[in-house]
């Protein structure tokens, strides 16, 4: 078996390449959300969170048609809360984006992303059934899904060392 798809023991180069991946680009949106004003980091991640939370969605599909593709082979969840656990961080970062999708058409403006136009924009009304609820639950939901990640990465941890399955160990590759 290539050592890119996942197996009972370990998840593949991909999975991981994937997991560690959005890691990095969900540092960065919290990032571009906590930074205050006139910080030094902002000139590095402000304007970015549109552009950076399309590729998380991008990558979100990926890792998701991934997933299925290997579902026979992957290590075993440890637990039903672990498996609802992990289809919540699935279920909000498909969610999330989707939200902002819908609020940024509702408003009406274009958005662009990595020097490409994703949606033109139009003349006329805002709607307001579009971007009212995505506001209200966008950053909501992103607040919720820190707290879920906090508890993933807590729960890996105290696994790792309460002397059950090294979770850690499988999405590190060891």
């Amino acid at each position: 078996m290539s050592n890119l798809q996942d197996s009972a023991q370990r998840y593949g180069a991909v999975s991981r390449l994937l997991h560690w991946a959005m890691a990095a680009l969900l540092v960065w949106q919290y990032l571009t959300v906590i930074v205050p004003e006139g910080h030094f980091l902002e000139s590095i991640v402000g304007g970015t969170h549109k552009s950076v939370g399309l590729l998380l969605m991008v990558l979100v599909v990926i890792r998701l048609f991934w997933a299925l593709s290997n579902r026979g082979r992957r290590p075993a969840s440890l637990s039903v809360p672990a498996m609802l656990g992990h289809l919540a961080l699935y279920g909000l970062m498909v969610l999330i984006p989707l939200l902002a999708l819908v609020r940024q058409y509702g408003s009406g403006r274009a958005f662009e992303a990595f020097g490409m136009t994703i949606m033109s924009g139009f003349d006329g009304n805002k709607i307001e059934w579009m971007i009212a609820p995505a506001s209200l639950l966008h950053g909501n939901l992103g607040w919720l899904l820190l707290v879920l990640i906090i508890g993933h990465i807590v729960m890996a941890f105290l696994h790792r060392r309460q002397g059950d399955e090294d979770v850690l160990a499988r999405m590190i590759g060891r």
